[in-house]
């Protein structure tokens, strides 16, 4: 069976909700100076089941390099002192106007509890702080089986298809 690409934009004029407080010992963080050995290991734990492997083999010094471009924001979610789970954003070079939700998930530990909604709300609205008109992610049939229902659910529209 083939797989699917699906990439998903939120109207100019939508944003998410972000209701209430995270849970008591929560705290989402934009990490200004990111910890690439962090970053490493959120992008391997939260992709494992989902195929991510397009940064798996990178040094400390690429996803150094990766995450201190000045259009790109990562942001933690952290369970006192633990990462539970985290996004990435990327504003366009060419339309600055446009950020994509790049990367975006919690551990597994962390899914189930309600955080993931609210992680997507947050990322939407720290996507419009940086300029995001349009707002946009893509997904496929290799990640979490309810993905594409969720973004759907919360206002992301289908712009376009492809096969993987």
């Amino acid at each position: 069976m083939g797989h699917q690409r699906h990439y998903l934009e939120l109207p100019p004029d939508q944003d998410l909700p972000v209701e209430g407080r995270w849970p008591d010992g929560y705290v989402l963080r934009c990490e200004r100076l990111p910890d690439s050995g962090l970053c490493r290991m959120l992008y391997l734990d939260v992709g494992r089941d989902y195929h991510w492997v397009d940064r798996a083999e990178w040094s400390d010094h690429q996803w150094y390099t990766h995450l201190l471009h000045p259009r790109r924001r990562f942001f933690v979610l952290w369970a006192l002192t633990e990462p539970a789970g985290y996004f990435e954003l990327k504003r366009d070079d060419d339309a600055g106007d446009e950020v994509e939700i790049a990367y975006f998930g919690l551990r597994s530990a962390f899914v189930g509890r309600g955080l993931g909604k609210r992680l997507l709300a947050c990322a939407v609205r720290e996507a419009r702080a940086l300029g995001g008109r349009r707002v946009w992610l893509h997904t496929n049939t290799r990640d979490h089986p309810h993905a594409l229902a969720n973004y759907r659910a919360r206002g992301f529209r289908v712009f376009k298809t492809e096969e993987i």
